[in-house]
This record gives structure tokens, C-alpha cells and sequence, in this order.
């Protein structure tokens, strides 16, 4: 695989700790549906990564499994538009994670901060294991199994990304030489022809002494449009330009989401743990009692007294389901005291019962059909495989750990 089709391809994943909500539709499921088809897709049920957090809990996984890709085909992400698997399934993501332990600092482990930010969380869990301290690691043998250049993040998880790339950096610089890499690198640059290498040269300069970020986008591309090399000079000219090795793993980057926070019922965030959650499956009836029973702004003690919808979650949740129209009546009403918080609640819960009656309704068809819902992710994995192999391949041999 090139540089630039590793730029076309995204991989993500979720832990299957049960039934999705409202936070993960909006701020990751419908980021996903999007990309699906603007970019060759795997998203992986991460099962592995559960049992890092939650190792006794064992006997709920496949059950947790099953209702997310319920909810993920529910939602809208589709199996003809992307590639869904289960982590599990694809034990090349295991081998890689062994090989790359071998080269990874302890360090760059015990420093990342939701290692420490985690421990503090699950004060109440043993995590002194080397399954929670390596599984960062494990998330960037997920990504660099498939040689992803792209990856659907929240800013919470920059640090892992940049993870990922400093592991892809220091097995390029450790395993990507080959006998005569530089010679041939210059060779590959005269190929170019007198402007284009010159231009190129220049860039890797900018690159290299300062630090340009854009000169090295910009070479990549100038790169990418040269039609009279070879494969293996494309690859020889993207290593050059990053050090002295050839690219075997390409580093990933990642795609910020612009999702907004969704607020959970009790006005922080929406998260199982603090059962303050909608679910995606939620009935009709459901949705309403969860909604009824949401506290306001505590100023509005009574009908006429006029409140702030800053802080209100209710207000905060109209932000994100309701139409603009009826967010400036609400806003409105409620500083003027035009309308009591039930009238407010009203326009919400019908917002949100009309968003998830379709989801709710393909839930219950995946639910009907396991054996489906089975056999996509079956497939899944075998073409995940496929593309996994791939990469073990050149890894191997970069290793010296080819035998054939």
C-alpha cells in the first residue's frame, strides 16, 4: 500500500460496555456514517480493549458485542460502505501488538495522560496490569494494522494518536533501512527531472531544518503526482523526506470531530456510568419519563419566575435536537417566564422520539436476525484479515522474521 491510499483509508473503534446513547450517536456514529463514503472504512467492536478495564466482567462481552453492531447497523452504518469486525476476530492485531511491545519505551506508556487520569477514575478497579498499561498500544496495533492514515477522534484522544506515531516513527527508523536506501533515494530524486527535484529537494529542506509542516504536505503531493516513477521510488521518495528509511508503517493523523458535547439528564456529560443517559432503543414511554423527570434551571422555583437557559440541560438538549425556531422559543419563554419547564420539555421530547423511532425500528430487525448481524461481522473480519496480513508481511520481513 502507498502513502496516499493509507490516507484514503480511516479505522476507529468503540468498547463494547453495552447499549449505545445519545453521546455516541451524535459524537461519533453519525461522524461515521459520513466518512463511510468519503474513505475505505473499519470499524472495529474492540473487545479486546474491554477486558483491559473490565477482565472479570468476561461473561457480558458477547452480549455487549452483539448489541453494538445492532446499534451501529441501526444507526446507519452499513456494511456495504464499510468494513465492521470484531477486534477478536483478527488475531493479526494481537501479533502486531507483541512485535511492537519489543521496540516500545515503557515510558512513553506510564507518561500518557488518561493512563493516570484512568487510575484515578477506577480508583475502585485493579488496574495495576500490564493489559490496562499496554493498551495503548494495542490501539495503535489496531490502527497500524491496516496502515489507516486517518483516524475519527475526540480532542480526549489527540495523546493516543500522537502515540501511534511516534510507535509508526520509531519502527520505520528501526526497520525501514534498506542496503543502499540513500543511494537510491538520490537516484529516485534525479527521476524527477530538474525542476521537480529541485522543488522536491527545497521542501525536504523546509522540512527537515524547520520543521514545515506544509512543505512536507506539499511534498507528499508533488510526490503523489509524478506519473514516470516507480512504486518503490514513491515509497523511497515519502521515507526520504521524513529521515532515512523507507515506510513501512505510515504514520496516522488525526480527523478532529466537530460533534457537539451532548448533555446527559442530569446536565454533565452522557455517559452509562452515571445513568444519566437516552439510549438509542429507548420506547416512546421512555424517552418522555426520562425527559419529565429532568432538572432545570434551579431559579425558576416557580411558574413566573424567569430563568437562564445556560443553565438548564434541558436548554442544552434543545441545542442539539431541536430546530432553531423552537430553540429561540424556548430561550425566550424561559428568561421571560412565558413558559413553564414542562411546555419547554414538551417540543423535546418529541424531537427526539421522531429521531430515534427509525433507529429503534431497524434495531428490532437486526434483533430478529442474529444469524445476520453474525455473519456481517463474519465477513467483516475476514476482509479485515485480508488487509491485516498484509502488513504483518512487510512487518515481518522488515524484522527479519520471514522464514519462507
Amino acid at each position: 500500500m502507498s502513502f496516499m491510499d493509507s490516507q484514503r483509508r480511516v479505522v476507529s473503534g468503540m468498547r463494547p460496555n453495552g447499549l449505545l446513547h445519545l453521546g455516541h450517536y451524535h459524537g461519533v456514529l453519525k461522524n461515521w456514517i459520513r466518512l463511510q463514503h468519503e474513505y475505505q472504512c473499519f470499524f472495529a467492536i474492540v473487545d479486546w480493549h474491554a477486558l483491559t478495564t473490565d477482565y472479570g466482567a468476561g461473561g457480558d462481552i458477547s452480549r455487549n458485542v452483539m448489541d453494538m453492531a445492532v446499534d451501529w447497523l441501526a444507526a446507519g452504518v452499513s456494511p456495504s460502505s464499510a468494513t465492521l469486525f470484531v477486534q477478536s476476530q483478527v488475531p493479526e492485531h494481537a501479533e502486531l501488538h507483541l512485535l511492537l511491545s519489543m521496540i516500545c519505551p515503557l515510558s512513553w506508556l506510564e507518561r500518557l495522560p488518561t493512563y493516570k487520569e484512568l487510575q484515578h477514575d477506577l480508583q475502585h478497579k485493579d488496574l495495576g496490569t500490564y493489559g490496562f498499561l499496554g493498551y495503548p498500544l494495542l490501539q495503535a496495533a489496531d490502527i497500524l494494522a491496516y496502515r489507516a492514515g486517518v483516524v475519527p477522534v475526540g480532542a480526549d484522544q489527540l495523546p493516543h494518536i500522537e502515540f501511534a506515531r511516534d510507535v509508526a516513527r520509531r519502527f520505520n527508523h528501526i526497520y525501514g533501512r534498506e542496503v543502499d536506501f540513500e543511494a537510491k533515494a538520490e537516484a529516485a530524486i534525479r527521476k524527477l527531472g530538474k525542476k521537480v527535484s529541485k522543488l522536491y529537494v527545497n521542501l525536504r529542506r523546509s522540512y527537515q531544518e524547520q520543521g514545515d509542516l506544509d512543505a512536507l504536505n506539499t511534498a507528499r503531493s508533488l510526490v503523489k503526482e509524478q506519473q514516470t516513477i516507480t512504486l518503490g521510488d514513491q515509497e523511497r521518495l515519502y521515507g526520504y523526506l521524513e529521515g532515512g528509511g523507507k515506510l513501512v508503517l505510515p504514520e496516522p493523523q488525526a480527523l478532529l470531530s466537530a460533534a457537539p458535547k451532548i448533555t446527559g439528564l442530569d446536565g454533565g456529560k452522557m455517559s452509562k456510568s452515571h445513568s444519566n443517559s437516552i439510549y438509542l432503543r429507548d420506547t416512546p414511554a421512555e424517552i418522555e419519563e426520562k425527559i419529565r423527570r429532568m432538572p432545570t434551571d434551579p431559579a425558576r422555583v416557580r411558574r413566573h419566575d424567569p430563568g437562564e437557559p445556560t443553565r438548564c440541560p434541558v436548554w442544552l438538549m434543545h441545542q442539539v435536537h431541536s430546530a432553531e425556531d423552537v430553540c429561540q422559543w424556548a430561550e425566550q419563554g424561559c428568561r421571560s417566564a412565558g413558559i413553564g419547564c414542562l411546555e419547554c420539555k414538551a417540543p423535546l421530547i418529541e424531537a427526539i422520539k421522531a429521531e430515534l423511532a427509525p433507529l429503534r425500528e431497524r434495531a428490532l430487525d437486526y434483533e430478529q436476525t442474529p444469524d445476520l448481524v453474525r455473519s456481517i461481522l463474519a465477513e467483516g473480519a475476514e476482509h479485515a484479515r485480508d488487509e491485516a496480513r498484509d502488513t504483518l508481511v512487510e512487518v515481518r520481513q522488515a524484522m527479519g522474521l520471514n522464514y519462507r
